[in-house]
């Protein structure tokens, strides 16, 4: 009779362990925004993850690119938020950041395969913390319907063509073929850059501090104002909103009604997808303007926040996910430019991917090289999220009507400078 009573108090035990275990499992969230599949590839890999380990419970917060630009940040700024983020204004961001390093296992694998990207994602002055990984490593450029040229019996211009050649073109196919929009570009002073840069803008000054307004950068405001008065791109677009909100082309192109979408390497998936085999579709390089032919680089980094309760919790998570083999399988699946320095070495095998996918991942990785000095120190400048908004929301004024592009100038030095001031009394 004892040795029952042992036995059920023993099985009892044994009960209420397991269920504290279950109870002290742990749970780590991630805000997570997608452009094409990845979000279908990033749930997939983690829920091996949680196989693996069953103390720790991923909840992945799918949101819109919106939540991620305009959301996030307020809720950082509140001491809230999730534990992990993936975010694109990795300055911004980086003052939230966690320092990893006291809780890898192997810091140097970070610093061997990430160690070009490292730097965007630190806070200011930091020049040790390991806080992030990129999830791609995006280029910035056209991505041209095919078959629009070819059903207007024009030649799509050459590797080392202007912008003004390409505007050309373009415009002369959308009116053969009655194409609503020759050219698109996104509402992002990102994207605007790419064609600023081309065209001289230097951005900073020999200090490294901002000095936005150039020659160069007036030539790539005067051309796109120019644009939008001749035809060549039309205010549908940049004209449907205001401020430093964005306004992408993705429906209009997947629609076959933009001859030239300027976006970049992150559609590539979303395209091969939507597009299917509806018309023809493919990436060129960068168009060239009179000081280089370059886009911006750029990308989304899954940064750790140090506002979490489980930083052992989230750092397991991070080496997981930044591991070769997983990050290796994230990028083939997700048609992604690899933001991994042993992978890119390597090459990737995007089996996944159609003929005019893997043609247009080879066209973004071969620009990666050649792209402007200058490109890459904005994209690294701990404040670039402050210069593109002051950009793309004045310039917007001015094509839109509400302003001259000379006070657009005025305003955008006085905004950087403003905003700069008030982030860094923070």
């Amino acid at each position: 009779m004892q040795g029952r009573h042992w036995i059920s108090a023993l099985a009892l035990t044994a009960g209420l362990l397991a269920s504290g275990a279950a109870f002290a499992q742990t749970t780590v969230r991630i805000a997570w925004y997608s452009d094409g599949n990845e979000g279908e590839v990033v749930t997939d890999l983690l829920k091996r993850f949680e196989a693996q380990n069953k103390d720790i419970k991923v909840v992945l917060d799918q949101v819109p690119y919106k939540a991620i630009t305009e959301n996030l940040p307020v809720q950082l700024a509140s001491g809230q938020g999730p534990d992990i983020a993936r975010v694109v204004d990795l300055g911004g961001v980086a003052r939230y950041a966690l320092d990893l390093r006291p809780y890898l296992k192997d810091a140097g694998y970070w610093e061997k395969n990430f160690g070009p990207f490292l730097p965007w994602m630190r806070p200011a002055g930091d020049d040790k913390a390991i806080t992030g990984f990129m999830t791609q490593l995006t280029v910035t450029g056209p991505l041209v319907n095919k078959t629009l040229f070819e059903q207007a019996g024009i030649a799509m211009p050459g590797a080392k063509a202007s912008w003004e050649d390409w505007a050309k073109a373009v415009k002369e196919v959308a009116t053969k073929v009655q194409a609503p929009f020759p050219l698109a570009m996104d509402r992002s002073g990102h994207r605007f850059f790419g064609l600023a840069i081309s065209e001289g803008a230097k951005v900073f000054d020999a200090k490294g501090e901002p000095a936005v307004i150039d020659d160069g950068f007036k030539r790539g405001a005067q051309r796109v104002l120019d644009w939008h008065k001749s035809g060549v791109m039309a205010k549908e677009l940049w004209g449907s909103v205001s401020g430093a909100a964005y306004r992408g082309a993705n429906d209009e192109f997947k629609n076959a009604q933009v001859v030239m979408y300027v976006s970049g390497s992150w559609q590539i998936a979303q395209f091969d997808k939507t597009v299917g085999d509806a018309f023809d579709w493919v990436a060129v390089p960068s168009p060239c303007g009179a000081a280089a032919c370059t886009g911006m680089p750029g990308g989304a980094g899954l940064v750790a926040i140090k506002a979490t309760k489980n930083p052992e919790a989230v750092a397991k998570v991070m080496e997981y996910l930044a591991s070769e083999p997983v990050l290796s399988e994230f990028y083939a699946r997700s048609l992604f430019v690899p933001g991994h320095l042993g992978i890119a070495a390597k090459g990737l095998d995007y089996k996944d991917a159609s003929p005019q996918a893997k043609a247009a991942l080879k066209v973004f990785s071969d620009q990666v090289a050649s792209l402007s000095p200058v490109a890459y120190a904005l994209q690294g400048y701990v404040n670039n999220r402050i210069i593109f908004n002051a950009v793309i929301s004045r310039v917007g004024q001015a094509i839109s009507g509400e302003t001259t592009l000379d006070e657009a100038y005025k305003r955008i030095a006085s905004d950087i400078e403003q905003q700069i001031a008030e982030r860094n009394k923070k």
